[in-house]
Formats: C-alpha cells, structure tokens, sequence
C-alpha cells in the first residue's frame, strides 16, 4: 500500500516489536508501536524495523550521539551541567555518552526525527535532531504525522511538548 509516496508493508507482530526492543534496549511509546503493528512504513528514509540491516539500524540509532560528538570536538559545544570540560575529546566525548546512555532513549521515526521511548506513555514529542540544533519538529507523534507528511490530525494538538530530561536542555 503507499500513501503520499510512503509505502507500507503489513504491521509488526507482537513478536517483531518485543525481538526490536530487546535487540535495542528500548521500548516504543504506546503510540509509535500502534502505529508500527498497523503498517510498517519502508520507503527510503524511514527504519525498515523489519528488514533493515543492524549495522544500518545501528547508525540510525547512533545519530544523536555522533551529531553531539561532533559538535563537541568543532563547535564547542558542552552543557553547563557537566560541569567542567575536559581538555580531551575523548574524555569530553566519553561524558556525552554517559548523559545520553542515561537520557530517554532516542527511536528513529523518519530521516533524522526521533522519538523518546520515555515515558511510555502517547504522547512524546517528535525531535529533528542535526548534530546538537535538535528542536521539537512535533509536540506529539499525530502533530508530527500531520506536520511532515499531512496525514490529518483527529487529535487535539498539546499547547506544548512534554518535558523530555536531558534532551529538553539542548532544545533550541
């Protein structure tokens, strides 16, 4: 099936979502997994859940901390909250990892938008997330729908995004 030139497989099994999540260490939101067992978005930009390849997956999943990397070792990027900055990148990067291993884990969606898987709950904000320029590209993942694609919204829009700790910090 294809909708807006995004082509759909048939949806997760139960079975699928629980080997992704244990594969990964994460768990989807309520509403991105029931999204996912409805239909399987695969066009070119989105994580094919199903077929994709691990090492594939694996860079998706670690673009975050990549971007933040990066940004730490060109652009002087650091958070006043740790504390100071080590004169090693290594070092500094090593503190990046701790922050994000510790932070809500960071699903890729589409391209470069992720979504919390914390809390488990519907309602998470979507993130686009380019090195450390990371903002709400929706307030929730129907708001998102709606935003990237146009896939009508029957649901009544946050006023504001839910407060993600860690990645609310670097919010622009």
């Amino acid at each position: 099936m294809s909708s807006n030139g995004t082509t759909f497989e048939d949806g997760l099994s139960d079975r699928e979502i629980e080997c992704i999540e244990n594969q990964w260490s994460f768990r989807f939101p309520p509403d991105l997994r029931q999204l996912l067992q409805y239909a399987l978005p695969t066009s070119e930009r989105f994580p094919n859940w199903r077929s994709e390849s691990a090492k594939s997956l694996e860079r998706r999943i670690n673009w975050p901390y990549r971007g933040m990397c990066f940004d730490i070792k060109n652009n002087a990027f650091w958070l006043d909250t740790w504390q100071e900055r080590p004169d090693s990148i290594d070092s500094a990067n090593q503190i990046a990892k701790t922050a994000i291993s510790q932070a809500p884990f960071l699903i890729p969606i589409y391209s470069h938008r992720y979504i919390p898987d914390a809390p488990s709950e519907i309602g998470n904000p979507v993130f686009s997330v380019y090195q450390t320029d990371i903002i709400f590209y929706g307030f929730d993942l129907s708001h998102y729908l709606e935003r990237e694609f146009g896939v009508a919204n029957p649901n009544t829009i946050p006023d504001e995004p839910r407060k993600i700790a860690f990645w609310e910090e670097i919010v622009g």
